[in-house]
């Protein structure tokens, strides 16, 4: 008999959409790589994508999902630890080519522990009023991306 995974509760979602996206990200980073496109191209998509989507997305998680277990807690330590490494690696401007490979693996486990460690473990103690604070701070946002140059394709 298998486990059946915790369905991802309705709060979280628009979090979950926002992962998806950053999976995305990796994958055109991996993608723009393996096709040995310009460097300087993919670091300016890189860019915008990090002050554009992932830099509200950690204040958000920051600020109102993982206080929920705590700081103290070794789970949010670990992905509080991931959002430092994963700035420091945007902000890089040296060796840019190992710095976006380094960006296209990190971001893709820190959302896969994001995904199926934290937020599991968050969905199990958080009340209803929490999921209720988090919906009204939180609202899904149609994802827009920058499309004047996709080199991924």
């Amino acid at each position: 008999m298998s486990i059946k995974p915790l369905k991802r509760h309705k709060a979280l979602q628009p979090l979950s959409r926002e992962h998806h996206h950053g999976l995305l990200l990796a994958w055109k980073i991996r993608s723009g790589l393996n096709k040995n496109i310009a460097i300087e191209r993919i670091k300016a998509y890189t860019d915008w994508f990090f002050k554009t989507h992932l830099i509200p997305h950690f204040e958000m998680e920051e600020k109102h999902i993982f206080t929920l277990l705590g700081n103290d807690n070794d789970l949010v330590k670990k992905a509080l630890s991931e959002h430092k490494r994963l700035a420091m690696l945007f902000n890089q401007t040296e060796d840019t080519k190992k710095n976006l490979s380094l960006i296209e693996e990190e971001l893709e486990q820190h959302i896969r522990f994001e995904e199926r460690v934290l937020f599991p473990e968050i969905q199990k103690i958080a009340t209803p009023d929490q999921f209720a604070e988090i919906e009204e701070i939180h609202q899904s946002i149609p994802f827009k991306d920058k499309v004047d140059d996709e080199f991924w394709k």
